[in-house]
């Protein structure tokens, strides 16, 4: 069975099972103890500190390892507003960090300091001058990603870590779902990553701090892991998290390559086999192994049981799929479609019969999504005459069925004429103006609507 969710977990590398094996004989000791094993525990984690530093770009005395890559995330904001509070309350992210990040930035706010986020455009991306307007006077931190969990875009973090230093603002970068590829380039002054992104065991994430980076650790005190992260290191799978790493990198270029063949052949084919599609994410500063795009008129939920039936498994920032019915905050930031979206991510080693065999697959499980729930096929037709505005009631209806009910009604009206939709479904806001784009229709805007929800308007062009 495909696994194609290797940005959510990769699976364990094999070099991470051989050294997590080998250390729980070797590391179980106490490396703070002066005794024999205790030594034999510290030479270990010193390894894999000196080894995980080097795939980093840093000294081993400036990273230490954590809990998990949230928890790295957390200690590096914290930290560095704690450091900085002095200069002022500011921290300055991204429209589309990991959650991590912005969970951390609504504690800030919360506890009383100010959050700016910088918008990104349609690719994921953002501007690196926006960006670095966004750094004022008391502006204390910046978070950027060095590439994007959800379509893969890769950030200008060069240029906004160069804008940072020269606004003296340092700029935290979550590496998670980059580092195993490489190292990330620019000036950055702290970085948090996640083992289990590249191959290594859960429960390990690593954060590197600069030299010269004021940062205050928050929390009570700990005498382990330079007070950063406090509590009774993982030995076993610190050391399976840093073997597989330098393992992975061993093998990023050419892998690398093979994986970015892959996904082209999947963005290229979903364009061509699927009807009323978006591929969303930058086509080319992009990470290699991963690929997004969403569907019209398909329920997202339905559409990734339908693909699990047939043996993949695959991830979705649809509303439809979560419990938050709201669509996932990065493909909202970006305002492309959301309904019926896949994100397909290659762990290492994905076979290429694997990716034709799910190119084969995905029309027939989207058109039969689509019969199911009735969408539309084809353009629309000719309105009939006399026809005058419409309104379609969507109230209480998920996605994709306001969508769909405004397809079925658009060539009821004359170009020129309108549609409103009512819905109540907060992925209307998204999708219906994304509908719009793809189908050459002109969205007018949104109005509160007195029957509950909102009205959205849409101009027949086409």
């Amino acid at each position: 069975m495909p696994y194609f969710d290797a940005a959510s977990a990769a699976p364990l590398h094999p070099v991470a099972r051989q050294a997590l094996l080998a250390s729980l004989d070797e590391g179980w000791a106490d490396p703070a103890r002066l005794y024999r094993e205790g030594r034999r525990a510290r030479l270990l984690l010193d390894a894999a500190r000196e080894a995980a530093a080097d795939a980093v770009g840093c000294r081993p005395d400036e990273l230490v390892f954590t809990p998990s890559g949230t928890r790295a995330v957390h200690a590096g904001v914290s930290g560095a507003l704690a450091g900085r509070r002095r200069v002022g309350g500011g921290l300055v992210v991204s429209a589309v960090e990991h959650s991590s990040v912005l969970h951390a930035a609504e504690a800030h706010a919360a506890a009383g300091g100010t959050v700016t986020e910088v918008p990104v455009g349609r690719s994921g991306a953002v501007d690196a001058d926006g960006f670095a307007a966004a750094l004022g006077a008391g502006t204390a931190l910046a978070c950027l990603q060095s590439a994007n969990h959800e379509v893969g875009t890769e950030q200008p973090v060069a240029e906004v870590a160069e804008a940072c230093r020269a606004a003296g603002v340092p700029l935290l970068v979550d590496a998670a779902q980059s580092l195993g590829w490489g190292p990330v380039e620019g000036g950055w002054s702290l970085l948090a990553a996640s083992a289990h992104k590249w191959g290594g065991p859960a429960g390990v994430g690593l954060l590197a701090v600069r030299k010269g980076v004021r940062f205050a650790p928050r929390g009570p005190a700990d005498e382990r892991e330079s007070g950063r992260a406090p509590g009774f290191e993982n030995l076993p799978a610190i050391v399976a998290a840093a073997a597989s790493l330098r393992a992975v990198r061993a093998e990023a270029a050419a892998e690398g390559a093979r994986l970015r063949a892959l996904v082209d052949r999947i963005r290229a084919g979903v364009a061509e086999l699927v009807p009323e599609v978006e591929v969303v994410g930058d086509p080319v500063r992009r990470l290699p192994h991963l690929v997004t795009f969403s569907c019209l008129y398909v329920d997202g939920e339905t559409l990734l049981h339908e693909l699990d039936r047939e043996g993949f498994s695959v991830s979705s920032g649809s509303s439809c799929t979560s419990s938050t019915l709201t669509p996932s905050h990065v493909l909202r930031a970006m305002g492309v479609l959301s309904e019926g979206n896949v994100r397909v991510s290659l762990p290492a080693g994905t076979a290429a019969g694997d990716v034709d065999r799910f190119l084969d697959v995905l029309p027939g499980v989207v058109a039969g999504v689509r019969e199911r729930l009735g969408a539309p096929v084809g353009r629309a037709a000719a309105p009939a005459a006399g026809a005058g505005p419409l309104v379609v009631d969507a109230l209480g209806k998920r996605c994709p069925i306001p969508v769909i009910e405004l397809a079925k009604v658009i060539g009821d009206v004359p170009p020129g004429g309108t549609v409103t939709v009512l819905a109540d479904d907060a992925a209307a806001r998204l999708d219906i103006p994304a509908w719009c784009e793809m189908r050459g229709q002109e969205y007018v805007g949104e109005e509160p609507s007195a029957r509950g929800g909102t009205a959205y308007v849409v101009r027949r062009v086409a």
